[in-house]
């Protein structure tokens, strides 16, 4: 019953692609393909082959192409990092969160280091150039002592690039009985800031580079050196090493991104599969974007990546720009970014808080969201 129900799907994922490649005036050439949503590997080998296979039936590679997956330590099998590695993966993160059992056990998430441990070295073996773990922070019933264990493990595998992520608490999405912990289990405000601090502390200390929002990377990975010659680019994925106009999301609520609107699939299977089935894009909604977005968009972008922007070209400036500005002084004042006469940049001590001065640029979410909720919102 399973296969039946992973071939139905794979075969909906390559009939999307296909009637976006009925729009293309020519063959398109593919750069990067991203295997997420955390489960990827959860697909037979076989599939997966048949998923990529099925892409660039009609499709080109792109020389120099970067292809990479997110795997779950549990179900990676060799046999799953051996043929996405044939078929042109490179690169994979697997999903760790925290080595705690009491941790695990509250966010259904059961893991040992040894299974971690594992694929990453099967990984290498096979010879896959960037190998990442995300890690999480402020997880049910997580302390210091918790985080300061995990990346100690973590270290002791010394993965390529790490994610280190807060916790987004969203019960409206997932129902309490997805999960194994009451509100009052998650850590406050305060301990959850130390809980970035230390692990950050730790990080920096086993050779890892901060790098945009949430990331770390030593200096060998691409990610650093993207950093480095500031071409570094975020996207619905995250952080990647090269830019580009368009984005497809394939998928059940995947997001496609052309730079100039977004649009989200059907967030059901079953809406998914009657907008195929009538040969229609399973768009669900959409956005197009303004010129204000698109300036607002380079701006964070900017700040994002390279912990700077600027308005010296005339089609940077904004009508909004010098109230933002003046919003911004408090953290002007706490040290936390530094205004020059046509720049804004982010200090060392302000990089932590990047979200929040991004915050600042985001004219839609302040338009939409009380004041005194948009730092609440960070933590």
């Amino acid at each position: 019953m399973r296969h039946e129900v992973e071939n139905d799907y794979i075969t909906a994922v390559v009939k999307e692609w296909r009637l976006y490649c009925e729009l293309f005036p020519n063959q398109p050439i593919i750069k990067e393909v991203h295997l997420g949503g955390g489960t990827p590997t959860f697909f037979s080998v076989e599939n997966l082959e048949r998923l990529i296979s099925g892409l660039f039936l009609t499709a080109k590679r792109a020389e120099n192409h970067e292809f990479s997956f997110e795997g779950h330590p549990n179900n990676t099998s060799k046999a799953h990092l051996q043929k996405l590695y044939d078929l042109g993966f490179k690169r994979v993160s697997f999903g760790v969160q925290d080595y705690s059992e009491k941790v695990q056990k509250a966010i259904h998430r059961i893991q040992p280091l040894q299974n971690v441990a594992k694929v990453t070295l099967w990984a290498r073996e096979i010879g896959y150039t960037s190998i990442g773990h995300d890690l999480i922070f402020g997880l049910p019933f997580q302390t210091l002592d918790d985080v300061m264990d995990t990346i100690d493990k973590t270290n002791s595998i010394h993965p390529d690039r790490l994610a280190f992520y807060s916790y987004a608490h969203v019960p409206w999405i997932k129902g309490n009985g997805q999960r194994g912990f009451n509100e009052i289990d998650l850590p406050k405000d305060d301990t959850k800031r130390k809980l970035y601090e230390m692990g950050k502390l730790l990080l920096v200390k086993n050779d890892y580079h901060e790098i945009g929002m949430d990331h770390f990377a030593l200096t060998t990975d691409t990610m650093f050196q993207s950093f480095q010659k500031q071409t570094l680019h975020r996207n619905f994925m995250g952080y990647t090493s090269s830019k580009t106009q368009m984005m497809i999301g394939l998928g059940v609520s995947s997001i496609s991104d052309s730079w100039y609107s977004f649009a989200q699939n059907e967030k059901t299977i079953e809406a998914y599969y009657s907008k195929l089935d009538n040969n229609e894009i399973p768009i669900f909604r959409g956005h197009i974007l303004t010129d204000e977005d698109l300036t607002i968009r380079k701006h964070i972008l900017n700040l994002m990546c390279h912990f700077r922007t600027s308005w010296q070209d005339e089609s940077a400036y904004f009508t909004e720009l010098p109230k933002i500005l003046e919003q911004l002084e408090e953290m002007e004042n706490d040290g936390l970014v530094l205004r020059l006469e046509n720049a804004l940049l982010v200090t060392e001590k302000g990089k932590p808080f990047v979200r929040n001065i991004c915050m600042a640029f985001d004219l839609r979410l302040r338009r939409s969201t009380p004041q005194t909720q948009l730092f609440s919102m960070t933590i």
